[in-house]
């Protein structure tokens, strides 16, 4: 099964779009996202320096763009990665992009949502002396431990043994110098304290703006930063988006959806290696590539071609006149009372899935009749795998 993933902010370099103006099409989308977005990504992607593009709202936008472009130099027609991708998931960002190219909404609104994002990120940083450190190694509860009790936040578990802290200038200083066991500690080059509530003024203005935006079901399954969940509600795609400003990253948990749907390749769009470094620790025996040039695009597609299961979207088609309900996580599925023929209003408990000792409660999300239920009760089932199936007797946009 392959897994398409998009990075997060800091995988820019200067320069690292030019050779890419070469592919055909590439350089007129890039212009015209710059003149949706209002910055000459072209520029910031060819000639501007590292210290330009590090900037949170150049930063952000630019990555968007890259992703969402190579991955359309990988499928140009974007129906083909829907038959053929089995998941998409992004690492904080990089989850918009993920986002644009699984369906859920356009790439002009990516680039709407991307510019103010990182515009309000940039201007919430401002208001306190905020960072994050990267904290490389030691034992996982040591190190969550160690953060609380310096009054930081776990803003990202990247898995692989990488956590990164963030919080006040103050009490990061405090951190370096009774940091954890066995642990590396290094300081992040960025403006402030991501996903933390210190980017809680961003989250209200954005979900301001997100009201505003058009949403389609994911084409494929769509993993969530916010705790590993398959997410086929485009609504609820935008809302954690939204959301996922002021809390932490959970690449941890996506990876383990990733294994837990039998992932056996994972693609990282430009500019790639990041992501693809996290899962050669953490995914053993899943074997990855980072597109990181057009160079790459030849490869990159034998590397599809190997892992693409024709047809391994084609349960989360957003088309038909019924919806679908899915199991987020993987797990034991426990049906409620409810069915064939029973009316639900929207947010009816349908069912719990039981993971790792855990229990999602299963809701639909939209007004409709059940037409169908397609597991068992205490059937095993998969993250992304159909449960239910309603048709809509209501309003579901």
């Amino acid at each position: 099964m392959l897994v398409l993933v998009a990075p997060g902010q800091g995988a820019q370099t200067p320069g690292f779009l030019t050779p890419w103006l070469e592919v055909p099409g590439f350089a007129d989308r890039l212009t015209w996202w710059s003149a949706v977005s209002g910055l000459d990504l072209v520029h910031y992607g060819t000639e501007a320096d590292a210290e330009a593009i590090k900037d949170t709202a150049i930063a952000q936008p630019l990555l968007v763009a890259a992703g969402i472009a190579s991955a359309l130099a990988l499928f140009p027609h974007p129906a083909d990665a829907f038959k053929m991708v089995g998941a998409a998931g992004g690492h904080s960002v990089g989850e918009i992009a993920a986002a644009a190219g699984a369906g859920v909404i356009s790439a002009e609104a990516a680039m709407v949502f991307v510019r103010e994002r990182g515009r309000l990120m940039a201007q919430a940083a401002a208001i306190t002396p905020t960072g994050m450190t990267a904290v490389l190694g030691g034992d996982r509860d040591e190190v969550l431990a160690k953060i609380a009790e310096h009054n930081l936040i776990p803003a990202n578990n990247n898995g692989a043994g990488q956590i990164v802290a963030a919080g006040t200038l103050e009490d990061l200083a405090r951190f370096g110098d009774d940091g954890p066991a066995g642990a590396r500690l290094r300081a992040l080059s960025v403006a402030g304290a991501f996903h933390t509530r210190h980017m809680g003024s961003a989250v209200e203005q954005l979900a301001k703006l997100a009201n505003g935006i058009t949403t389609r079901d994911p084409r494929t399954r769509l993993v969530s930063n916010a705790d590993g969940a398959v997410v086929h509600d485009g609504r609820e795609v935008l809302r954690r988006l939204v959301a996922q400003v002021s809390n932490p990253v959970r690449w941890d948990l996506c990876m383990e959806t990733f294994a837990d749907l039998g992932v056996t390749g994972i693609l990282e769009v430009s500019p790639a290696g990041t992501l693809t470094g996290l899962a050669k620790r953490a995914l053993k025996g899943v074997e990855t590539f980072a597109l990181k040039t057009p160079d790459n695009l030849d490869a990159a597609g034998e590397f599809i071609a190997r892992h693409a299961e024709p047809g391994d979207a084609d349960s989360l088609d957003a088309a038909p006149t019924w919806r679908l309900v899915i199991a987020p996580h993987g797990g034991t599925v426990h049906r409620s009372e409810v069915r064939a023929g029973d009316k639900l209003e929207p947010e009816t408990a349908v069912a719990t899935v039981i993971a790792r000792g855990d229990k999602h409660e299963i809701t639909a999300k939209h007004q409709g009749e059940i037409l169908e239920w397609l597991v068992e009760d205490g059937d095993p089932v998969a993250p992304g795998q159909p449960l239910l199936r309603v048709h809509p007797t209501g309003s579901f946009g």
